[in-house]
């Protein structure tokens, strides 16, 4: 468990003593080996670990994508590890905004409608004004009827930031999503989530096998075989656009 003081404050997530076990034919994959973890409100923490260190399984189970096979999952005051396939469907579309490496847009969809439709899903009102204010957030309010295919990558990371952001979720969960851009579009990317955090107290959670963007958030949280080998306070995070990553560390 995290040893940070809270004020008090209740852990917006608990994992405690969380396993997953994969079985491959007559072998078992032990993919998770009895994480605890605290994660407060308005954190920014990094998830790490290399290939094969359980983040991926880490990240299914935190985005309520997958169950345990034992152990406790508590999000938002719910205890999401005992709940059914539909269950877990509302648990995602109204805690988690999802932002992934690949962007996941629809091709001939307007950026407005794209943020629009986790709302549709959760049969919110005032749509539009919803995913306008989204897209304004991320510094795209000029750019609501574009397409995809007529926005670079790193705006169409921002669309993806706004449909995570549109339905106020308790965590923002992302994954990779520098992982495809250039390096600018990346630092902006830095910047957006950074500023997220800071001005609107957005806990997010970021998946990366890269040190480098860790180093960005205010607690990394490092991975190996299936366990947490560290968990460590960032003094001073990276300011995204000011500090220049060494030349021996390429972007991935």
């Amino acid at each position: 468990m995290s040893g940070l003081s809270e004020n008090g404050r209740n852990p917006i997530i608990t994992v405690r003593n969380l396993t997953k076990i994969y079985k491959m034919g007559e072998h078992e994959v032990h993919a998770l080996r009895g994480v605890s973890l605290n994660i407060y409100p308005g954190e920014f923490l990094s998830i790490m670990g290399p290939s094969g260190s359980g983040k991926s399984t880490m990240m299914n189970m935190l985005g309520a994508l997958d169950q345990p096979t034992s152990g406790e999952y508590i999000l938002d005051g719910e205890d999401v590890s005992k709940l059914t396939d539909n269950e877990l469907a509302e648990i995602r579309n109204r805690k988690i905004g999802f932002v992934f490496q690949n962007f996941n847009l629809l091709p001939r969809t307007t950026a407005l409608r794209q943020v629009e439709l986790p709302l549709i899903y959760a049969g919110k009102r005032q749509r539009r004004e919803r995913a306008k204010w989204a897209l304004e957030l991320v510094g795209l309010g000029d750019r609501l009827h574009h397409k995809p295919s007529e926005l670079s990558g790193g705006q169409q990371q921002r669309v993806a930031i706004a449909r995570a952001l549109v339905n106020e979720p308790a965590i923002i969960l992302a994954d990779e999503p520098t992982g495809n851009l250039d390096s600018k579009s990346g630092t902006e990317i830095m910047q957006i989530f950074q500023k997220l955090n800071r001005e609107q107290g957005i806990t997010i959670v970021f998946v990366t096998h890269d040190p480098w963007i860790a180093r960005h958030t205010n607690r990394i949280v490092t991975l190996a075989d299936g366990q947490i080998v560290r968990d460590e306070v960032v003094a001073e995070p990276l300011v995204a656009g000011l500090a220049k990553r060494p030349s021996d560390q390429a972007l991935h």
